[in-house]
């Protein structure tokens, strides 16, 4: 089954640096906690809000062993009034034996807010 992990996080500046750690943290976690190998991703989009543009948070991903082939892309989240300011969104595409309700999708810091029937 193809199924989509979706994660998101927030910073404080739009600094690269901050950017690609808050990036690599939540991509760290929602590899771990969904047991996910290169092998299964078919395509990981992240998305930014306005404020961002210091870096390509798709960048953190090359840090990964074994994750270089992996097709990733960058956009921009529609400017919503209103939304949270300061986001990086993900949607990564898997193959995975997971149910839906099995699957573990990672919100890490003000981004929490954005579901939190999905926090534990």
């Amino acid at each position: 089954m193809i199924r989509g992990i979706r994660g998101a996080t927030t910073v404080e500046n739009n600094e690269s640096e901050e950017m690609l750690s808050r990036s690599y943290d939540m991509m760290e976690d929602l590899i771990k906690q969904n047991g996910i190998t290169p092998d299964q991703v078919v395509s990981v989009y992240f998305s930014v809000t306005d404020e961002l543009d210091a870096v390509f948070p798709a960048k953190c991903l090359r840090q990964l062993e074994g994750w270089t082939h992996v097709p990733v892309m960058c956009m921009r989240e529609i400017p919503v009034p209103g939304s949270l300011p300061y986001c990086i969104r993900v949607m990564v595409t898997v193959e995975t034996a997971r149910s839906q309700e099995e699957i573990e999708h990672i919100y890490h810091h003000q981004a929490k807010q954005l579901r939190p029937d999905l926090q534990k």
